[in-house]
């Protein structure tokens, strides 16, 4: 079957929830004489036969030897998603959230940091994650655990997350919303379709504007984003669409507080949870983010099908931080540093690959064989900031001064290939085997303008994958897989020698059960390990070595089904004992100590009861997210259990939702840094209006 990334008119992901339709279901919920289409006005599936994007393979994600989430369109608007950390609270396995609400996204998959694994259909987004994700603008989230270098090069070895893009379909419509909540949230949000003429082209355009305080003190976000897309019809063989995003961020960073009287008893008492420890008048962070890049499917008729995507980034963000350095003896004045920061970069990056099925139903052979590559620029300049100490007991602040005494500045130029090769071979209906192999070449060019040093190294390494799946009875099929992995190391030793690049690898045995035509239960157990980890140097102070190792051990549970025509669910469960594995001799031992912000439980589960987006009427969901106590820099953090609801009406094209986070106000924190605490979010209200047309 071609592959269609374009116009579709039916649910798209296999891990989405119908709690309150999206404006893509209400799409497809339209009349019209086309049978097929008012099937699909049942929507919310939370299941269809498209594969995700992420695995560069028709396969249905029952058939998918390897752990993999879908967040669908759905399941975002049911919940009144605004930023990716959230999001990804519903994927098994899948720490968010941690660094606090610093403007970024940072997130753990398998105990791992997998924060610069991030892609955008299916193309790399940049060197560094600088700019937070805009959802609004996204089809599906799609969440790949454990190594993927086969098919994407040098990602953390945790796994990594594909954004899905809204694309251009053949239909006019669309919908609009206003949204209002805590802390001064304001959004207005547009989605709008329109077709070109009688065949497939046509365009879309998604915008959003959305201004915010937050629950700590002095603490804002505005935002701005838009979106335009245009399919062109080019036959019936061929689907082309350029994407273009423009997006701008300010907001005032969030740091935290420090760890006594939050986390660790402190003699004056407890800190106010809405304390901020920077200065009011800071110079915000200021962020710009340009992409346009054009996806192109082509079937030649012949067996072969083409995929090549291109895309173009560029970015700039300037901004000051105001850090927690310690409290004083008296337990009650903070010392502070600031550093005023400025980020510039640009990214292009291409992957083309193409597909053919050989063989019939006895047994079947899909090969697929692609490039990619990629160029990314990357500046920083940091400058010393004055700030001075802060009373976290009784605040006054006196404001800072930044100079032009400049501590950094570095330009770093990556360029990286490599060439990729899978087959999948099937026997029947039981048995599937995936083999998979890597070449990657990449350079690494580092100008340290302040000091005057240049610095390039080289790297190539050979990765890998195998899977086998068995059918054992009709709809469950077990599977065990292999994986490596491998990501440049920059920098040099003591020695001034360049770093071996780190290497990953893991085991994995799964199982996924299709219960139903609409219910998969997904299991794994995995053992993932990490060689060649940059850790300090004890003989030479400053210097690195590239000698650790860590490891992560665990396993998974996943359900996603809609129960009936009108209920379904979205659950998950994880245990991960990730922890260091090699400290490279140094005494005393850290081998066995484990990584930081990784709870040992961890879990989320959403239900929904929803007629459908094409019926008047009310829907509401109801859900939890849990952690279970994990450890910070030498201190620990308690566990967690938050509850979440919605409820809303919908009545001749108009929809109200109400979305209440942390129902109960559960304090908690989301994570920490070594000399700060990440508090978590206390109770938010989202009441969304929307009108479909």
């Amino acid at each position: 079957m071609f592959r269609t990334h374009l116009i579709r008119t039916g649910a798209l992901s296999a891990a989405c929830l119908a709690g309150i339709a999206s404006a893509a279901a209400a799409f497809a919920a339209e009349p019209t004489d086309l049978p097929a289409l008012q099937v699909q006005a049942r929507a919310g599936r939370l299941l269809n036969p498209d594969a995700a994007l992420a695995t560069k393979s028709e396969l249905p994600l029952a058939q998918t030897p390897m752990s993999l989430d879908v967040l669908g369109r759905e399941l975002l608007d049911s919940q009144q998603i605004h930023n990716l950390n959230q999001a990804l609270q519903n994927a098994g396995g899948v720490v968010g959230g941690t660094f606090g609400r610093r403007g970024w996204d940072d997130f753990h998959i398998r105990g791992q940091s997998a924060s610069h694994s991030v892609f955008l259909d299916g193309l790399r987004s940049s060197a560094g994650n600088r700019m937070a994700e805009q959802v609004h603008g996204l089809e599906q989230i799609e969440v790949l655990k454990g190594p993927a270098s086969l098919l994407y090069g040098q990602v953390q070895p945790g796994g990594m997350v594909n954004l899905v893009s809204k694309r251009p379909r053949a239909i006019n419509g669309g919908s609009a919303d206003a949204v209002l909540g805590s802390f001064g949230l304001r959004q207005w949000a547009l989605d709008h379709n329109q077709t070109l003429g009688q065949g497939r082209a046509a365009l879309r355009i998604n915008a959003v504007a959305m201004d915010s305080e937050d629950a700590t003190d002095y603490v804002w976000s505005r935002e701005r984003y838009l979106a335009p897309s245009l399919a062109l019809d080019l036959g019936a063989a061929t689907d082309f669409v350029l994407i273009a995003s423009y997006q701008r961020r300010r907001y005032i960073r969030q740091q935290g507080l420090p760890l006594q009287g939050a986390v660790l008893p402190n003699h004056p008492g407890e800190l106010r949870r809405t304390l901020f420890t920077g200065e009011p008048q800071q110079a915000p962070y200021d962020g710009q983010q340009w992409r346009a890049s054009w996806q192109l499917d082509h079937d030649f008729g012949n067996g072969w099908r083409l995929h090549h995507g291109l895309r173009w980034q560029s970015s700039a963000i300037d901004g000051v931080l105001v850090t927690n350095e310690a409290l004083l003896a008296d337990q009650r004045t903070l010392r502070r540093g600031g550093r005023e920061q400025h980020w510039g970069g640009r990214t292009w990056v291409q992957d083309t690959y193409a597909t053919r099925d050989f063989g019939g139903l006895a047994f079947a052979q899909t090969l697929t064989i692609g490039v990619d590559t990629f160029r990314t620029w990357e500046w920083f300049a940091q400058d010393n900031c004055r700030v001075g100490t802060l009373d976290v007991y009784a605040p006054v602040y006196r404001g800072m001064s930044c100079s032009d005494t400049r501590n950094r500045d570095t330009l770093s130029v990556v360029t990286s290939g490599g060439l990729y090769l899978r087959d999948t071979l099937q026997w029947g209906e039981e048995w599937q085997l995936l083999l998979g192999l890597r070449q990657d070449r990449s350079r690494s060019d580092t100008d340290d303008r302040l000091r005057g040093h240049r610095q390039r190294n080289e790297d190539h390494a050979t990765t890998g994958s195998a899977a086998l799946m068995y059918q054992l009875v009709p709809g469950l099929r077990p599977y065990l897989s292999f994986a490596t992995s491998f990501i440049p190391n920059g920098g040099l030793d003591a020695q001034a020698r360049p770093f071996e690049p780190e290497r990953g690898r893991q085991w994995e045995l799964g199982a996924k059960y299709a219960i139903a035509e609409h219910i998969l239960l997904s299991a794994a157990l995995y053992d993932l390990q990490r060689r060649q980890v940059l850790q300090a140097d004890p003989a030479h102070e400053g210097f690195m070595q590239a000698i650790g190792g860590q490891r992560s051990r665990g396993g998974e549970v996943s359900l996603q089904a809609d129960l009936s025509e009108n209920l379904g669910i979205h659950a998950n469960y994880a245990y991960t004992d990730a922890s260091i594995s090699d400290d490279g001799g140094r005494r005393p031992s850290t081998v066995g100590t484990p990584l930081p912000n990784v709870p040992r439980h961890s879990g989320s589960l959403w239900l929904r009861y929803d007629p459908g987006a094409g019926t008047n009427g009310w829907y509401a969901g109801a859900g939890m997210r849990a952690a279970g106590a994990r450890p910070g820099y030498g201190y620990r953090l308690p566990g967690y259990v938050v509850v979440d609801a919605a409820l809303g009406y919908r009545q001749q094209g108009w929809d109200a939702g109400l979305n209440v986070r942390n129902l109960f106000n559960c304090d908690y924190f989301s994570g920490g840094l070594a000399r700060a605490v990440a508090v978590g979010d206390p109770r938010t209200l989202s009441l969304r209006l929307r009108y479909r047309y």
